[in-house]
């Protein structure tokens, strides 16, 4: 099919000036490698440390609600097989512009506390794997230079092709069954305890509850990722047909390394010892197999795994605050290119400039792990986002399309949005007081800057004086 035909009626591509090149094997190495990465490397300590051994019951959880929502997802991208993701879906369902605006610029700010988040783990484990100092000022550098090279990296301008990805991928896979495989030796060889993955403690006096909503809330940055897979409709061959296997296959493969890598980690390591780590991976392989030289390759390979998260969350930010500025629903100078590159420059400029702040903030001023602030604030704006487009699947019901669509069971976007809800809410969630603080003033900057866009659009006459936003429609 090429960009000229007529949209299919039996499997809704539609017309499109991209390739449509991605087959069923491409798209599942895609959504796995997308939802690998920071969040497990980074954050199963910090799991651990809410739940105890249960470490597992909160990834298990995090799948759950993140599958219900991937069906939610399913019947929407099948229906509108477009590359705009939840604002298009959100567009579509209630035409507010502003609305539009916020579920943009929030999946935008997701981006830079995601990439934020793999900048500190990048530190962390870049200190491990050369044995440097892991205190002071040295880890803030690290992370800070992190992203400045990312920056470079962005401007130049990157070769998203698919392939690059699957290797991407099967690096990154690579270090978790490098876990699973030595952890494995250090239990069925007697020097593990696999009775603590089934003892839950709580810290404080929280309840059992209440802990695994807070570890959920914590876990379900793990499974993130899937919802981006979207953003390939136009790129995806027979997407109503393909998307629905993939997508759920992918998010179960993802849950499974998850769930064993979680039970291994606690059986292996003590899980005070495991929630202390900063690099609790390195630490599980140090601890099962000491002295194995194999164990130095592991922070190497953690560094390359947050390093494509931060890289990917930093690419798609910047485009969408660039996509923003073209739709004249932000400020014109934030749609700059570079001439001979044509990258997004300011766009780049203006979102790394945002994570470094976050983390330099951050580092100095919050006695909590970062890592696992941001990750916490990654997740409380995509569960946001997500409770939204639960709420849209059911709405666009009354949208009908000529074309064959998956349609996921009307209990289940219900369920996920009260699911989602209970993860946002702050007495529900056990979420910490800065999370909503750091969300809160990102859309705060957002919304500042959506209303000095308004401002100067009616004094100049352009746009729609609310932003344009005409091509989601």
């Amino acid at each position: 099919m090429t960009a000229t035909t007529e949209t299919d009626r039996s499997t809704g591509e539609q017309p499109t000036e991209l390739k449509r090149a991605i087959g069923p094997k491409l798209l599942l190495l895609f959504i796995i490698g997308d939802i690998l990465g920071t969040g497990v490397y980074a954050l199963t300590g910090q799991v651990a440390g809410e739940v105890g051994g249960a470490a597992w019951v909160p990834f298990l959880v995090a799948f759950a609600v993140a599958t219900i929502t991937a069906f939610s997802y399913l019947e929407l991208v099948t229906k509108y097989p477009q590359a705009a993701g939840a604002a298009l879906y959100v567009h579509k369902a209630f035409g507010i512009h502003i609305v539009t605006f916020l579920v943009m610029f929030v999946v935008m700010s997701s981006g830079i506390t995601s990439a934020s988040a793999a900048s500190v783990a990048f530190a962390s484990n870049f200190d491990a794997a050369f044995g440097l100092e892991s205190n002071g000022l040295l880890p803030l550098v690290v992370a800070l230079a992190f992203m400045l090279v990312i920056l470079a990296v962005n401007l130049r301008g990157v070769a998203e092709g698919v392939g690059l990805n699957v290797v991407f991928t099967l690096i990154e896979l690579s270090g978790l069954l490098l876990v699973l495989l030595l952890g494995s030796f250090a239990i069925f060889g007697g020097n593990a305890d696999f009775s603590r993955v089934v003892l839950f403690e709580a810290p404080g006096d929280k309840s059992v509850l209440l802990a695994v909503t807070t570890a959920t809330s914590l876990a379900f940055f793990a499974m993130v990722g899937f919802e981006d897979s979207v953003n390939m409709a136009e790129e995806t061959k027979d997407p109503s047909r393909i998307f629905p296997r993939m997508l759920l296959t992918g998010l179960t493969l993802a849950a499974v390394i998850y769930v064993l890598v979680s039970i291994v980690a606690v059986a292996v390591v003590p899980v005070g010892e495991l929630a202390k780590s900063e690099t609790p991976l390195t630490t599980v392989v140090e601890t099962a197999v000491p002295g194995f030289p194999i164990n130095a390759l592991l922070p190497f390979i953690s560094m390359f795994a947050v390093a494509n998260s931060a890289l990917i969350n930093m690419l798609m930010a910047s485009r969408l605050i660039y996509g923003m500025s073209r739709q004249a629903v932000l400020p014109p100078f934030l749609g700059r290119v570079l001439p001979r590159r044509r990258t997004p420059y300011a766009a780049v400029i203006f979102t790394t400039a945002l994570a470094i702040v976050l983390i330099a903030v951050l580092s100095l001023a919050s006695d909590n792990p970062v890592v696992a602030l941001l990750g916490g604030t990654t997740s409380l704006l995509l569960l946001s986002v997500f409770a939204v487009v639960n709420v849209v699947v059911l709405v666009l019901r009354r949208d009908r399309v000529d074309h064959h669509h998956f349609r996921t069971p009307t209990a289940l976007p219900i369920v996920g949005v009260v699911a989602c809800v209970v993860l946002v809410l702050p007495w529900t969630s056990g979420r910490e007081g800065t999370q909503y603080a750091i969300a809160g003033a990102l859309l705060a900057l957002g919304l500042v800057l959506w209303g000095v866009t308004v401002v100067a659009n009616r004094a100049t006459g352009t746009g729609r004086g609310s932003g344009d936003l005409s091509d989601l429609g």
